[in-house]
């Protein structure tokens, strides 16, 4: 099941993306480049957190990984936490790296 975990986690990204975007107002990059903003960012926030530990693998238990194959509520909303956070903060990033250097 971590496939449907990082599919989860990809399209909170892209809607987390798309959210951040036009909350930039006058400096929006569009609905692509937001989409594509926020499914990087999705996936990239999955692997860092998984890779500090602070998200568990999807199929983990509190005993182990054995008998846990199926996701339970609380890591379906750990996916769409991290990857809508994850989205539209690096939505976020692209848009104030491309505000800064327009102005150059």
């Amino acid at each position: 099941m971590e496939l449907l975990s990082t599919i989860i986690t990809l399209v909170s990204g892209i809607v987390g993306g798309n959210i951040a975007g036009p909350l930039m107002t006058d400096k929006n990059l569009g609905p692509l480049v937001n989409s594509i903003a926020g499914l990087v960012g999705g996936g990239a926030g999955q692997f860092i957190l998984k890779a500090l530990g602070v998200v568990t693998a999807a199929g983990a238990t509190a005993q182990g990984a054995a008998g846990g194959s199926e996701l339970d509520l609380t890591q379906i909303l750990s996916s769409i936490g991290v990857g809508g956070v994850s989205g539209g903060a690096l939505t976020a990033i692209v848009t104030a790296l491309k505000d800064a250097f327009q102005k150059k």
